[in-house]
């Protein structure tokens, strides 16, 4: 097959810092490739080196002499305590590396050097020498950064000059899980999941303009469908795993796609699997119009689920073994609506009104059976034991709660500690539906947990909240798309991205800045608040595209070129 995404960029990533050392002598000079060292016979020395920040890179060190000495070069994001608990990634005292490990034994002659057949990831790496009889000379240690060769377009600047730190490790996070194809995680899967990857194509649509990662991820999912009629969960793997609400998304991904680009044969050509996807879910309705009990692994969030003892892996919430679950059912409707603009837009107005009506019932029986009017929440399934977040977010985004209630209960979705909360990537559907209420204005102070990250010293941003596994996960990126998106209000009116809607939410800023690729050229936007809370400055769009800016419930046409703003 012809190749459809370019090669990897390599560029050379040197460890920047000395940490530790046992029973050798070692200066930061060596790292910078300056200063060879000496391991004397029959020794066993321990280096702790540090990059500063997490990367994936091969590493690749020259040895001489020390015939028969066996060396070790372990990596890890972090390091842990006696607990096993990582805490500080700046810190040191008292603890230890943890991961894995490459080992090789040095043959005794000049300049060899070893590197892995695969990247590896790591702030830290610690590197071991036990020599035998002779000495071994560390000649020199340097990494060989690799990755998707991704080029960072967008630009965002505000008044909170705090914001900046969020979106450059939210870069080097979308950086670091984009490969020959999207990761989840570098350091532990490496593997293509859709829940992830939906988020990591809007990253780069918006912040590099670059779709082919995003195509092949696409059309790897649609090569993972076996017949049952869904998507695997992760593509391409050799271990098989179905997560239903995965293969929903991937129908979302092709609609992000369909408003983004201008690519109907594309597009098309993903018709016949999407209504796989669509059949699938529909068979498994119950009399009741919600969820059936369903099979597979229905993974909706990492969070702490309540009342959710039916279920035995983890991520699932209360009522998807069972059948009941309205957060399955509303992911099921957010999914048909999509579905049936795409195949409206293709000619096929019966299905799409087919599944335009299936959404709509669907939401109705969430709201019959699963409104709790005395706490004027969404619960999780009709015996209202639990209630989420997710939920709530869900009748937001599907408009199963009626148009005027949706601001409220969306402010008490948030201020509500008792529900089961969404972790960092469910906050996707949080921050896009407080763009579908008007309510962006409050995204920046929904950022503490991410503040908290750079807090602790992640130099990425991690897959959950602390004690957390893996502390590079691109679906925590989100963020960087919704600085574009809500910030600065930057978003695609129609299919093929043929017109912009910009509606800042500015929050408590006072000014705003950014820019971001389109097909046509680039968007840029620049505007300040006055203190009557007036909307001021300039607009710029390419060539032939047009648009509207909102602000504050009026609208203001736009058109190609730059043009100075005022509402």
């Amino acid at each position: 097959m012809p190749r459809t995404i370019p090669m990897m960029e390599e560029r050379v990533v040197r460890l920047t810092t000395v940490r530790r050392s046992e029973n050798g002598k070692m200066e930061n000079t060596f790292l910078q490739g300056k200063a060879p060292v000496t391991v004397s016979a029959n020794t066993k020395a321990v280096f702790l080196l540090d990059q500063s920040y997490l990367t994936n890179a091969y590493p690749e060190l020259t040895v001489s002499k020390g015939k028969g000495a066996l060396v070790t070069l372990s990596y890890a994001e972090a390091l842990v305590d006696a607990k096993g608990q990582k805490g500080n990634r700046n810190d040191i005292e008292g603890r230890t590396l943890r991961g894995f490990d490459d080992q090789f034994v040095a043959d005794g002659t000049e300049k060899r050097m070893f590197r892995p057949l695969w990247f590896r990831t790591y702030r830290y790496l610690q590197l071991t020498v036990e020599t035998k009889e002779e000495p071994l000379v560390l000649d020199d240690l340097a990494g060989k950064f690799t990755g998707y060769p991704f080029e960072e377009k967008a630009q965002f600047a505000t008044s909170d000059s705090t914001l900046k730190a969020l979106w450059n490790v939210g870069w080097r996070t979308a950086r670091l899980c984009a490969g020959e194809t999207y990761y989840d995680c570098p350091y532990y899967e490496q593997l293509q999941y859709t829940g992830d990857t939906r988020i990591q194509s809007m990253i780069s649509l918006y912040v590099t303009g670059d779709d082919r990662l995003m195509r092949k991820a696409i059309t790897d999912y649609e090569h993972s469908r076996f017949n049952d009629g869904l998507t695997q969960s992760r593509y391409p793997s050799a271990d098989f795993q179905v997560i239903p609400t995965f293969s929903l998304f991937w129908v979302c991904m092709i609609h992000d796609y369909w408003m983004h680009r201008q690519d109907d044969a594309f597009v098309k050509s993903m018709l016949p699997g999407i209504l796989g996807v669509l059949n699938w879910h529909e068979q498994r309705i119950a009399k009741t119009g919600l969820n059936g009990p369903q099979e597979w692994w229905n993974f909706v969030d990492w969070s702490t689920w309540k009342n959710a003892k039916d279920e035995i892996a983890g991520g699932v919430p209360n009522g998807a073994r069972k059948g009941g679950s309205s957060i399955l059912s509303l992911q099921q409707a957010y999914t048909y609506f999509r579905a049936a603009d795409l195949l409206a837009h293709y000619g096929k107005n019966e299905l799409a009104e087919h599944y335009r009506e299936q959404a709509r019932r669907l939401n109705k029986a969430v709201y019959a059976q699963c409104w709790d009017a005395s706490r004027s929440l969404v619960a999780d399934t009709p015996d209202k034991n639990s209630f989420s977040q997710h939920a709530n977010i869900l009748a937001v985004l599907t408009n199963a709660v009626p148009v005027e209630q949706q601001g409220p209960l969306l402010q008490k979705t948030m201020a509500d500690t008792s529900l089961t909360q969404a972790t960092f990537y469910f906050k996707f559907y949080l921050f896009e539906a407080l763009k579908k209420t008007g309510l962006g204005d409050q995204f920046i102070a929904q950022l503490k947990p991410w503040r908290d990250m750079l807090a602790i010293g992640l130099t990425t941003f991690a897959e959950n909240p602390e004690p957390t596994r893996s502390d590079c996960h691109a679906w925590s990126a989100s963020p960087l798309y919704e600085f574009l998106s809500i910030t600065c209000g930057i978003r695609t009116a129609e299919p093929g991205f043929k017109s912009v809607r910009i509606e800042p939410f500015m929050g408590d800023l006072t000014s705003v800045e950014g820019k971001m690729p389109h097909p046509a050229g680039e968007i840029a936007v620049q505007f300040q608040k006055t203190s009557a809370g007036a909307l001021t400055g300039s607009v710029t769009l390419p060539a032939n595209l047009t648009g509207t800016l909102r602000w504050k419930g009026k609208t203001l046409p736009l058109k190609a070129g730059k043009q100075a703003v005022s509402l």
